[in-house]
């Protein structure tokens, strides 16, 4: 397979998309991608010292991996072989390697293509080794997923990560000025139509290109579209987001520190991202009672209750209603006052207890329900705190001998400022009666 399209059984005077058609014949035609293919991108840079090491690139979808591929060994005079991990096992990679090491008995390199090379499993990436370590091929691997978490370390190190970024409207547009010249025509659409066409393809130049020629397909060679027309003609392109990737974890991400900045129009577009994108709201709603405790703690302790009683509404109500009690809560915890002193707390008290070890609670506030115990000292000397004159006792309720640490130490902000002035006033009390 020399290339992609010939693998789907495309000849020369079959009917091309108007993707392919407009296909770059050279770097410097790729679009959006100039920190790889600019005057000053790696890919010019190790091109002119005709260094060409192995590559993953990482990027989302119609951005221009498989074309900057092709291109790259079209420049390197090496040999473009293509597979795709959704379709190739160990028997295609067995012949891809036989032919690149025929290839390189007369002298010519080839550079193998590996499109969506995080779906092969770790035994697959690691028959990748011994060919990329001799230089039998230069594997260029496309993914759209994080190559740290989806490609073997012995691979991964052996290769450059290059980053495609989504295309901004600019670089759309001017694929769109392509498709114009190509055509021999304007984009028959009204002017308010093209910042939803734009938006439709939220970044995808192949998608884009789908629509412009679904357009020229509605318009016809006369007619122009309107806003209604195109809106009803097209369907915008489901949102990037896979609910078990990286898309996941950077928008939970983005979500919670938004809410912890305290910024609710951010957290509400996170919010809205996530929903619009499928994700489960229960998760999300697991997530907000997490931030409650975590980022507002007890500098308002209304916020716990509310991420708790909007994720019980979402249960009874389900979608869409339910979403609006998420949203909810995520307007209150965003501009709640904030305080962690709850969850440094919890931590520093969960690390003194392994560290601890065993010992046990000193003998005077146990229980006594037997002679035997009574005779041993428990219960001997406890001050009963409501019978005290402050109400507090003051006493010791640590481990005997060991030094009294303090976890909870609250930040002055919101509900915490009194809690605050109280353990003041009960540290002194501690002190005068030597229980501190």
């Amino acid at each position: 397979m020399s290339d992609l399209f010939e693998a789907a059984g495309m000849s020369e005077g079959a009917p091309r998309p108007l993707a392919d058609r407009l296909r770059p014949q050279k770097l410097s035609e790729v679009v959006g991608q100039d920190h790889l293919v600019g005057p000053e991108g790696t890919l010019t840079r190790m091109l002119q010292a005709k260094r060409l090491s192995s590559i993953i690139f990482w990027g989302p979808p119609g951005v221009g991996k498989t074309t900057i591929a092709r291109l790259l060994a079209q420049e390197s005079d090496l040999e473009f072989e293509a597979i795709s991990a959704i379709f190739s096992g160990v028997k295609d990679l067995r012949a891809a390697f036989d032919r690149a090491e025929g290839r390189r008995k007369v002298g010519k390199g080839t550079l193998l293509f590996v499109d969506e090379i995080h779906r092969f499993n770790k035994a697959q990436q690691d028959g990748f080794l011994p060919f990329v370590e001799s230089g039998v091929v230069t594997l260029v691997g496309a993914t759209t997923e994080n190559p740290s978490f989806e490609i073997n370390g012995a691979l991964l190190s052996r290769c450059q990560v290059l980053v495609l970024k989504r295309l901004e409207d600019a670089a759309l547009m001017e694929l769109i000025h392509r498709a114009e010249a190509l055509e021999g025509r304007q984009l028959p659409v009204v002017d308010e139509a093209m910042a939803p066409v734009l938006a439709m393809a939220d970044g995808d130049g192949r998608y884009l290109l789908n629509i412009v020629e679904q357009i020229y397909a509605l318009a016809g060679t006369k007619s122009v579209l309107s806003l209604p027309q195109v809106t009803a003609g097209l369907q915008k392109r489901a949102p990037a987001y896979d609910k078990a990737g990286e898309g996941h974890y950077n928008l939970i991400s983005a979500l919670h520190k938004s809410v912890r900045g305290s910024d609710p129009d951010a957290a509400l577009y996170w919010f809205a991202r996530m929903i619009d994108g499928g994700e489960d709201p229960l998760y999300l709603a697991r997530r907000l009672v997490r931030m409650a405790s975590e980022d507002v703690g007890l500098a308002d302790p209304t916020a716990l209750m509310v991420a708790s009683e909007a994720a019980r509404a979402y249960e009874r109500m389900g979608s869409p209603e339910g979403e609006l009690a998420l949203a909810h809560a995520v307007i209150h915890l965003a501009t709640a006052p904030k305080s962690n002193a709850a969850y440094t707390a919890w931590k520093a008290a969960l690390q003194s207890a392994r560290e601890t070890g065993s010992l046990m609670p000193p003998k005077h506030i146990l229980n006594a329900p037997t002679k035997m115990m009574k005779d041993q000292g428990y219960g001997e000397g406890y001050a009963y705190d409501h019978d005290t004159e402050e109400g507090v006792s003051g006493q010791n309720y640590f481990p005997d001998g060991m030094a009294r640490p303090v976890f909870y130490q609250p930040k002055g902000e919101g509900r915490e400022k009194p809690i605050a002035e109280r353990l003041a006033w009960i540290a002194k009390i501690r002190e005068r009666k030597g229980g501190a």
